[in-house]
């Protein structure tokens, strides 16, 4: 039987599963709503939370969206719709997915149809997402008291810490980022694309400091990773013009 990372089979058991993800959603809404009206919430200020809460949740999910086609040219439509749906994040699965291309001699610029390296890439971007799930309610209570203990006896030292741990997270993504900048101008092409969507995100920056535009604050972030997407292209074709 020849291997199908687009089978109906795939499809099934993902929507199975994001079915059951739609389901938890639906019943903590209703425990929610009751909840709030137990406490005397007022019904319209309920459902102006819902429609706000609404509204701001959708533009963050065009760049998950993105995220799923763009990993779908290798990967197929179900892996990555359910990866993105569940658990998963854009930076995460996007870079789990192409170490463990590299690493297995493949790479995500072309579909893969070894069932061998598609399941060593699943097994990565599953495999690598689980200890924080174990490690946060095991040692996520002991780590936020001692964050706390180091804020209460010196707030700035709390935070230049709580800098240099987010510091330390990005440190990690800008490896893969610079990783190739010793082939030449063309492997300094993902640090463009970086700098591109850095200056989108200042000028939303901008945008919500000289014009008190709090919106913006929500939307920051699809700007900034669509438009580096986007920039992305003409970078490329420059990069390959002035090469010749």
């Amino acid at each position: 039987m020849e291997f199908n990372s687009n089978s109906a089979f795939m499809y099934v058991v993902v929507a199975v599963v994001i079915a059951f993800v739609l389901l938890q959603s639906v019943v903590f809404f209703v425990k929610a709503w009751k909840r709030g009206k137990e406490l005397g919430m007022d019904t319209q200020a309920l459902k102006k939370t819902i429609g706000a809460s609404a509204i701001f949740t959708i533009a963050p999910a065009f760049a998950i969206l993105l995220g799923v086609i763009a990993l779908s040219n290798a990967l197929g439509f179900p892996l990555p719709w359910l990866r993105l749906s569940v658990i998963g994040s854009l930076t995460y699965e996007a870079t789990a997915a192409a170490a463990a291309a590299t690493a297995v001699g493949s790479s995500l610029s072309e579909h893969i149809t070894d069932p061998k390296v598609f399941a060593a890439i699943a097994w990565v971007m599953a495999l690598g997402i689980i200890p924080g799930l174990v490690l946060v309610p095991i040692f996520g209570k002991k780590i936020e008291k001692g964050i706390s203990n180091i804020k209460s006896k010196d707030s700035k030292w709390g935070k230049i810490f709580l800098s240099g741990l987010f510091l330390g997270m990005i440190s990690a993504f800008l490896g893969l980022v610079f990783a190739h900048v010793h082939e030449g101008l063309t492997g300094w092409i993902p640090v463009f694309v970086m700098f591109a969507s850095a200056a989108l995100m200042m000028i939303c920056g901008l945008i919500r400091k000289l014009f008190n535009a709090k919106w913006i604050e929500d939307y920051a972030l699809p700007i900034s990773l669509l438009g580096g997407m986007a920039l992305s292209i003409p970078i490329t074709t420059l990069v390959q013009n002035i090469l010749g």
